[in-house]
């Protein structure tokens, strides 16, 4: 059986326990993902959705909610130090009032090392203002 052309991962967010709180830990976000292989942490922070080099993996927030509006930021790779290494960022071009990128996808590189997780920095946005953006540095991709 051949592996899903596509990974998707949902991102569920308690906003208002998350702007209260300040954090995405604590409960505020859980992350899951419908890969053919056995990912680790569903259902956390911490997921480790495993895929393959060529498929496309596609991140999509959720507000637990759903009248609260929450939006992908950025999604920017760390380097085995920890380092930021960018590889996606939605820029705020247009009407700054509005935000507008509710999926974000990308395709897997050839490059990766099987076993090794690579982990990123997710960046979600709630509302507006100065304390609207979260991020967590937990979740990870990892190659077979």
């Amino acid at each position: 059986m051949a592996d899903k052309p596509q990974v998707n991962i949902i991102a569920m967010v308690d906003v208002i326990g998350a702007l209260s709180g300040g954090t995405l830990l604590n409960g505020n976000l859980v992350m899951v993902d419908n890969g053919d292989h056995d990912s680790t942490g569903q259902g956390t922070p911490y997921l480790c959705t495993v895929v393959r080099p060529g498929q496309v993996v596609q991140w999509t927030p959720l507000a637990v909610d759903l009248q609260t509006p929450v939006e992908i930021k950025g999604i920017t790779f760390l380097g085995p130090d920890g380092a930021v290494t960018p590889v996606a960022r939605h820029s705020e071009e247009g009407d700054g009032d509005k935000l507008d990128l509710a999926h974000w996808a990308g395709m897997v590189p050839p490059s990766l090392t099987p076993g090794t997780p690579y982990k990123y920095r997710l960046e979600l946005q709630m509302y507006e203002g100065a304390y609207s953006v979260l991020h967590v540095d937990s979740p990870a991709l990892m190659t077979v």
